[in-house]
């Protein structure tokens, strides 16, 4: 059963399992998943997605529920006036307690992996993202350190590259240099805020990451900081 914590006949948001797809997949991503739940509640809606995030990445999530409004929030996407905000575990510290990120990223589709590179070409995107540092603990001979993060864009594998080029690798995110198998890469899509386009009223949701490996080696007021 998926978690829906905001609905209405518009739009709904939901907390996605890890592991899941966010895009349909012969009946197993989240907008296939949802339509089925809700017609077990005898709530036959269209059901699309808006946004994406990695497989490995659980969290927030908005779908439309009409097709007039899929395009309207896709649009505020595209224009970044969607806020996401996102708790990730790194190894290492930041040098500086608040930050930004910003560089040139290109994504290999043959590999999918993402690159920083030094100059623009084709396929090189910009990517911008602030964080602040929530919590460090010594764990193993090394420091993990709780950041949030806002994404000013959205490129594939932003968070998980821009960090990772700086020698900051998400914990369990072995496509980008963790060492860490005991979980997936240590990301969680933990705050969304955008304008209802029915209504125009903010609607603005967030939720904790499960009590378990490796959410919980930092205290829960500390992730909700």
């Amino acid at each position: 059963m998926i978690e829906i914590l905001y609905e209405d006949n518009a739009l709904l948001v939901c907390r996605k399992p890890v592991g899941v797809l966010s895009e349909p997949s012969n009946g197993k991503g989240m907008p296939e998943l949802l339509s089925a739940q809700l017609k077990e509640a005898e709530k036959k809606d269209f059901i699309a997605g808006v946004h994406r995030l990695d497989k490995n990445v659980g969290g927030l999530m908005v779908f439309s529920r009409r097709k007039d409004i899929t395009g309207k929030l896709i649009e505020q996407v595209a224009q970044r006036q969607m806020e996401k905000e996102y708790l990730a575990i790194v190894r290492g510290c930041p040098k500086e307690t608040e930050g930004i990120f910003e560089d040139l990223l290109f994504h290999d589709s043959r590999c999918n992996k993402t690159f920083v590179v030094k100059r623009q070409r084709k396929g090189v995107r910009d990517a911008k993202l602030s964080y602040r540092v929530l919590a460090s603990i010594r764990q193993e001979e090394t420091t993990l350190t709780l950041v949030r993060v806002r994404l000013h864009t959205g490129r594939t594998h932003q968070i998980r590259v821009q960090f990772a080029s700086r020698g900051m690798p998400l914990l369990g995110d072995i496509r980008y240099g963790s060492r860490d198998r005991r979980c997936d890469a240590a990301l969680w899509s933990c705050r969304l805020c955008f304008t209802h386009p029915v209504t125009n009223q903010t609607v603005d949701i967030s939720c904790l990451p499960p009590e378990q490996y490796p959410w919980d080696l930092f205290k829960r007021e500390e992730l909700s900081l």
